[in-house]
């Protein structure tokens, strides 16, 4: 056989092998992972989760009904025995049942906020709005303040009559700033009852302190 026919067939398998070759890497190569795509976020829903304090205020919020998490129980007390401690309930720290001898009842509940909620002037004028009373100037509600100092703590003290549903009503309030917040204790039931728990009240006061 001559030289030129050998090399011929040499080129040929050479290139025979070589399509092979690139036949197998072309059988293994496989494609890249596709890139999941990015889930859009979900719409939000415009409520604030349960336990949020509310953005913004305005006027017509309860702001001495209604507490919002405050990053800890930062005071305690001793309450009367007489008084019945309730069960938890939503916005407050704490809620005492005071029961009188005709069967009358009235209602203590102990609420906090962060920061000054607005200040002596707008709670008071809160309060006296629940039972029916009108709102007070700045100086007409400084003047009936009394004031307490108990435990390192300074409580302004409220004592006023309405006549919310149309009965004798009286709301005992104290406000209590503490570690930038404000807590609230607030008594109100029927005139009679409230008056002859006011020193009750007066003493469960000077129980509260820091944890």
């Amino acid at each position: 056989m001559s030289p030129r026919p050998l090399a011929s067939a040499a080129v040929v398998l050479l290139l025979l092998l070589n399509g092979c070759r690139d036949r197998e890497i072309m059988a293994y190569r496989a494609p890249k992972d596709p890139v999941p795509p990015v889930q859009p976020a979900a719409p939000g829903s415009g409520q604030l989760p349960p336990d949020h304090p509310p953005l913004g205020g305005g006027a017509g919020v309860d702001m001495a009904n209604t507490a919002v998490p405050t990053g800890g129980d930062s005071l305690i007390w001793t309450a009367p025995a007489a008084w019945t401690a309730m069960p938890d309930r939503p916005m407050r720290k704490a809620t005492f049942a005071l029961k009188g001898a005709d069967g009358t009842a009235a209602d203590l509940a102990i609420t906090a906020f962060p920061g000054d909620t607005g200040g002596l002037l707008a709670n008071v004028n809160r309060w006296r709005g629940q039972i029916g009373l009108p709102s007070l100037a700045e100086a007409e509600v400084a003047a009936g303040l009394d004031h307490l100092d108990a435990n390192g703590l300074h409580i302004d003290v409220v004592d006023m009559v309405g006549s919310a549903g149309g009965a004798p009503t009286r709301l005992l309030g104290a406000i209590i700033p503490h570690r930038g917040e404000t807590w609230f204790v607030k008594l109100t039931g029927p005139d009679a009852l409230v008056a002859r728990e006011k020193p009750a009240f007066l003493e469960f006061l000077r129980t509260v302190r820091p944890r």
